[in-house]
């Protein structure tokens, strides 16, 4: 479950161990990826339909169309797939942007609570969000949007924390 290889935004150390590391669900993608998908194809089959006369101005449109299309759904599938959520054994990770990066970064020491919420939809479809509060602020600190298998990640999480508050317990 753990990466490949070590992203450069990924700092563990050698006593560290990643515990969970995930996406949000692919529904996160929206409607813009079947609509790119759709809008490329409709464009495609303009483009071959009107080929045959030669290249004219229908020929154009429908490969710009089809360009078009091609160019949403990939915008979708970037955003969903430079999008991670990860949790070591000692910290939350939560990492999102396509042209530039945002990395949010907390020790699990610092975690006072943690909620998971679960519409209709994402129940049915297997996905929620995953909230993480931590002392001295009454506001979420991370959230890990549409976590596919939600009831599985929250229940490691809750496993590191009991284990951290052991680990703090013992010292």
């Amino acid at each position: 479950m753990a990466f490949s290889t070590t992203p450069d935004w990924f700092h563990i150390s050698d006593d560290d161990d990643v515990v969970w590391e995930s996406r949000p669900h692919p529904i996160t993608m929206g409607a813009g990826l079947p609509v790119g998908v759709v809008v490329a194809l409709l464009g495609l089959v303009l483009a071959g339909w009107t080929a045959g006369d030669g290249v004219g101005l229908l020929t154009i449109i429908g490969v710009l169309v089809a360009l078009g299309g091609a160019g949403l759904a990939f915008a979708r599938y970037l955003v969903w797939t430079n999008t991670r959520y990860v949790i070591t054994t000692s910290e939350l990770y939560k990492k999102y942007g396509v042209v530039s990066r945002d990395v949010t970064q907390f020790r699990l020491d610092r975690v006072q609570n943690t909620s998971l919420s679960q519409g209709v939809i994402g129940r049915a479809l297997g996905y929620g969000d995953l909230t993480v509060y931590t002392a001295g602020s009454g506001d979420p600190e991370l959230t890990f949007e549409r976590v596919p298998s939600p009831e599985r990640a929250s229940s490691l999480l809750s496993d590191q924390l009991e284990e951290t508050s052991t680990d703090e317990s013992a010292v």
